[in-house]
């Protein structure tokens, strides 16, 4: 019996040693050893609410990762801390006079071990310790909590920590300088000469007094070489294309191409054929530009879905949007320009080179991500760029200053800097965020600048469904040009700011409304009521109220078209109407009567008064009055077809059934004298009565 007892007492003490040396020496049927640097790992030791408190005290040091199974950030930190376990795991202690090297272990050394603590299964516990947000390392030393490095830091930073508090304890025992492996790695990196070392560090400015940790990774030296690239359009000619050829340049490579598609005897293309070989000349090394014939490629151009002639297209790789602008050379270029810029790739810019990109550019998508966001994200975001040509520019960013500014807290998310001021993209799901389609109808309502230059390329878009804010303007006169677009910038953002905040007070005084109706159902227990109440729904969208937009356009250049449309000229001044091109109609005078001219208060003033219903100042009309009136019919034919269709059946049918009584009118009334004999009619159409008797 006491043999029994002592053996019982010898196994507990090897037990409890074994935990002190590691963090499972004993391999687990459920989870799998690993291997670093040929050596076995046995698995991290995972603490629970039974044996947090004990083994916390079991050793010198304790490192905990605390973290949650659902969490972005900490799965994206998990291979960061395992293979720092796994480094530490199988590094050899310092060796000295008292150790050999069979016995030197390092956790043994220091009395260190490693673990991890579930914060979903043991939620109580995390918050026991004041674990606030995850993932979280924590030191512990002798029990008590030494260090803490929260969210997924890098493998040197948690390496840092450690390293501090065991050159600490063991004073000269550390190196000055240690090689960490990658995250994922399962070998030791190699380290670099002493030759290289040293003007790497001369080169880096470091001294050699202070601790450097130094990551490399397992690949370095496998990198294959990059395939060499293709100089574009080397010899500056636009390439013919064949359906052949088209396939094989075109949509099976990721080379960018600017084609054009024609018809031999369609005088708009031989108008553009000169300005389109220029174009393949100045872009000479720079980007492809091709043709296709349309009458010998006919095929092909069907495939493409062509609308007229000439159509250009920009392609790259699968994708395509089409040119829209001018067909002059200028033009070209400038959009073949952006293209380039656009297919080199997504920005990746910080705060400061957000700031230099502000100052030329007027539109900025930016796209905010952290270290969390998917490749699937990613992917859906390359497939934006393309439809942005010539419109805007796309950027992304993972800085925290600009997450600072603009208030960011949940990534991945978009939004579209104007001039300085942010819109923000409200969808937030994922689905959403990788909805190619929804994304871009959202960007393509806000990818104007403020007060855009209204032009023929860009006329119908600005125009059309809003009341617009025209202000004629004459840009020979360059001071006076700059102080007139500062006034109407002035007025498009004070006005903005107030539809937000009547907007938003709005949609407040229906929550108001809600919240008294469930209050009311609750209090008289009326539970249909509540259900009701509880069915409101407050809709946060604006696209019920005509938008307002403030735009500019030269006076000089499109003289004639403002003296026809609107009776201005600019010889006159510079002045601005305000423009509904959905009803034909404008205002170009204030309350008072006077002009309305490019200043902040005038342009002001003037809006709540035209805006209103019905408008508070008389409208003009852009057409005649006899033009007006089928433009009406017109309008609610399209506006109102199934009450249009009743409204004209009615009248068919009225017309019919006059028309029906006037040609009995006459034919004359039908009369029984002229068909019935005299006796006949004094008996009665029957004759004699049922019973025989006569009158």
């Amino acid at each position: 019996m006491r043999l029994a007892s002592l053996a019982l007492l010898l196994s507990a003490a090897v037990l409890g040693s074994a935990q002190v040396i590691g963090a499972e020496t004993n391999d687990s049927p459920d989870r799998e050893n690993t291997y670093f640097n040929g050596k076995r790992v046995p698995p991290l030791l995972e603490l629970t609410a039974d044996n947090f408190d004990k083994e916390v005290k079991s050793s010198k040091f304790l490192v905990v990762k605390y973290f949650s199974p659902y969490c972005p950030h900490c799965i994206d930190f998990a291979p960061t801390y395992q293979t720092l376990y796994e480094y530490y795991y199988t590094s050899k202690a310092p060796v000295d006079a008292e150790s050999t090297p069979s016995t030197a272990s390092f956790e043994k050394f220091y009395d260190i071990r490693f673990a991890e603590l579930n914060c979903i299964a043991y939620g109580d516990l995390c918050t026991k310790h004041n674990i606030q947000s995850y993932p979280q390392t924590t030191l512990y030393q002798d029990g008590e909590v030494a260090d803490v490095v929260k969210g997924g830091k890098n493998i040197s930073t948690i390496s840092t920590m450690i390293e501090t508090a065991l050159e600490k304890e063991k004073p000269g025992t550390r190196p000055t300088e240690i090689l960490l492996p990658e995250p994922g790695a399962t070998t030791l990196p190699t380290a670099p000469k002493d030759g290289e070392a040293s003007e790497k560090t001369k080169e880096d400015g470091k001294d050699d007094s202070t601790t450097a940790i130094k990551t490399t990774g397992d690949k370095v030296g496998n990198a294959k070489p990059s395939k060499p690239l293709k100089t574009p359009n080397e010899q500056g000619i636009s390439v013919s294309l064949t359906a052949e050829s088209f396939q094989n340049l075109v949509t099976m490579t990721q080379e960018p191409w600017f084609i054009k598609f024609y018809a031999p005897w369609c005088h708009h293309c031989q108008a553009m054929a000169s300005n389109w070989q220029q174009l393949a000349k100045e872009m000479k090394g720079k980007l492809n530009i091709g043709e296709v014939n349309c009458d010998a490629e006919s095929r092909l151009c069907k495939d493409v879905h062509l609308r007229g002639y000439p159509t250009v297209l920009f392609f790259k790789g699968g994708e395509r949007v089409e040119y829209n602008g001018l067909r002059g050379l200028g033009d070209f270029i400038q959009y073949a320009e952006k293209a380039m810029d656009i297919c080199s790739g997504i920005q990746d810019v910080d705060a400061a080179s957000f700031k230099a990109l502000e100052e030329k550019e007027d539109v900025i998508f930016v796209y905010f991500y952290d270290h969390a966001t998917t490749t699937e994200d990613f992917m859906a975001l390359e497939r934006l760029p393309l439809s942005l040509i010539g419109h805007a520019k796309v950027v992304k960013t993972k800085d925290p200053k600009l997450y600072d500014r603009y208030k960011i807290t949940t990534w991945p998310r978009l939004l579209v800097s104007r001039e300085g001021r942010p819109t923000y993209y409200n969808p937030l799901t994922p689905r959403e965020m990788r909805e190619t389609h929804l994304v871009l109808n959202w960007m393509k309502s806000v990818w104007l600048p403020i007060v855009p230059e209204l032009t023929a390329s860009n006329a119908r878009e600005i125009m059309d469904g809003k009341i617009v804010v025209l202000g004629i303007l004459n840009r020979e006169d360059q001071e006076t040009f700059l102080s007139n677009k500062r006034e109407m910038k002035r007025a498009a953002n004070e006005w903005m700011d107030k539809q937000i905040q009547l907007f938003q007070l709005e949609r407040q005084n229906l929550r108001d409304a809600k919240q008294l109706r469930l209050e009311e159902a609750e209090d008289r227990n009326d539970q249909r009521a509540l259900r009701a109440a509880k069915s409101i729904r407050i809709s946060m969208d604006m696209s019920d109220r005509k938008e307002v937009a403030f735009a500019w356009v030269d006076g000089v250049f499109w003289q004639r078209w403002i003296r026809t449309t609107y009776g201005i000229d600019i010889k006159d001044g510079e002045r601005v109407i305000i423009n509904d091109e959905d009803n034909r109609r404008y205002w170009d005078i204030t309350i008072t009567g006077s002009p309305i001219v490019p200043s902040r208060v005038s342009i002001l003033e003037t809006i709540s008064k035209v805006t209103a219903s019905p408008p508070l100042i008389k409208p003009k009309l852009t057409i005649s009055s006899f033009e007006k009136i089928f433009f009406d019919i017109r309008v609610t034919f399209s506006e109102h077809p199934y009450l249009s269709f009743g409204c004209i059946a009615g009248i068919a049918l009225g017309c019919a059934s006059w028309f029906r009584g006037r040609l009995r009118r006459n034919r004359g009334a039908f009369r029984l004298e002229d068909n019935l004999p005299i006796k006949e009619l004094k008996e009665g159409l029957l004759g004699t009565t049922a019973n025989g008797k006569k009158d």
